[in-house]
């Protein structure tokens, strides 16, 4: 059962109910789920955890689904944390792990949010659900809307890789191309969505799909035996990643499920749109839009998150830092990653290795550090973005 008690705005503190379709706050900010943390602690025995299904919703006290019934799940989370030994000796760092989300439903970590988010929306008496998305997302949401059997208008950018535009439509989604970015697609959902009756499943503009995503924490504690790694880098378009496990850490310290050591959280992105970098670099605690952005890692694309103060924050508490780095690098590394550890990445799974190089090379990770480096998605779904005859491709 859910010990979900209410949603609390993350500027304010100010209290939500939790029983009712919500949005963002009055602030306009994002809206966090709280949960009874002293009740889950006396009802579940963390080492029980072993025994329960392999998936994300092994969670589901501190989950938002209230009744299990409505749990739309295609298999989601528990993805594999993979040693790299060839790759860790490689990069001078032999402590070396992927989390390795490919593996998820619909070939991204983003069948997390939208398994959490469409759930409760379906719960709670949600029809029909409206995204603006860069690829992914609107993937998880078509699959996940069928599965529920409510509707998805998704809207995304003209560019987007096209077999996230394949698979939306094939899996019965209404999708319209956009000519612009995923800013521009989202204004579109935030101007229609009265009139449309639509719910807007946004990164983090409703409370869900940070909470799915947080099973990322979760999962890496439990497999790494409840000891959490040095450092985390983590490929940031919306962030709801990194503040969900950032929020996952929290809450696993407050069940006595772990201590108080904290990653160093590292931030990644791409040189032509790096809002969070730049304001990480100028001390701001927002992040202003960035303009004409372009990268190939699609999900990276994200000129401006809603949650940029929440990602901040984060970075910065745990001691970590944002990187940019070029689309040739994050390109050149996913078959760099390929090569030694036998998983194809995502481009933005490849920036995570660039990065990695970053680091190591101005020392702030070193041989001993415990490093993990999250792979969002399947290389397979970016065919795209490769040569594959050939020249400077594959």
């Amino acid at each position: 059962m859910s010990y979900l008690v209410d949603l609390i705005c993350t500027k304010t503190a100010q209290s939500y109910p939790a029983d009712q379709l919500q949005n963002l706050s009055d602030e306009g900010a994002p809206l966090f789920a709280r949960y009874d943390l002293d009740g889950v602690r006396e009802a579940v025995d963390r080492d029980a955890l072993a025994h329960r299904e392999p998936t994300m919703w092994r969670y589901g006290e501190v989950l938002p689904v209230v009744d299990p019934r409505f749990r739309v799940s295609l298999g989601e989370g528990y993805t594999p944390l993979l040693q790299t030994r060839a790759l860790g000796d490689r990069m001078g760092v032999p402590h070396l792990l992927v989390k390795d989300e490919g593996t998820n439903p619909t070939g991204s970590f983003k069948a997390r949010g939208m398994s959490a988010a469409v759930s409760r929306a379906a719960e709670l008496g949600a029809r029909d659900l409206a995204i603006p998305s860069a690829g992914n997302a609107g993937g998880a949401t078509a699959a996940y809307a069928a599965r529920a059997g409510l509707k998805a208008h998704i809207f995304m950018p003209e560019d987007v890789p096209i077999a996230n535009l394949v698979e939306s439509r094939v899996l019965g989604a209404d999708v319209q191309l956009v000519d612009g970015l995923i800013s521009d697609c989202g204004r579109i959902v935030a101007e229609r969505k009265e009139a449309e009756g639509w719910f807007d499943v946004s990164t983090l503009k409703e409370p869900y799909r940070v909470e799915g995503k947080k099973t990322m924490g979760y999962e890496l504690a439990e497999q790494m035996e409840w000891e959490l790694p040095d450092v985390i880098v983590y490929p940031t378009g919306g962030g709801t990643g990194l503040i969900g496990m950032w929020k996952a850490f929290a809450e696993m310290e407050a069940l006595g499920w772990i201590g108080s050591h904290r990653p160093r959280m590292v931030s990644v992105q791409a040189e032509g749109c790096a809002p969070i970098v730049r304001a990480y670099e100028a001390g701001s605690d927002h992040a202003e839009p960035w303009e004409n952005a372009h990268t190939v890692a699609a999900g990276l694309r994200v000129p401006g998150a809603v949650g940029d103060f929440l990602i901040l924050k984060a970075i910065r508490d745990s001691g970590g830092c944002a990187v940019a780095v070029s689309d040739e690098d994050l390109m050149s590394a996913v078959t760099e990653m390929a090569a030694y550890t036998g998983i194809f990445p995502a481009p933005e799974g490849g920036a995570t290795l660039a990065c990695l190089k970053s680091l190591v090379a101005t020392g702030f990770v070193t041989k001993g550090d415990r490093v993990v480096l999250f792979n969002t998605g399947t290389g397979l779904k970016y065919i795209d973005a490769f040569n594959v005859r050939g020249g400077d491709g594959v």
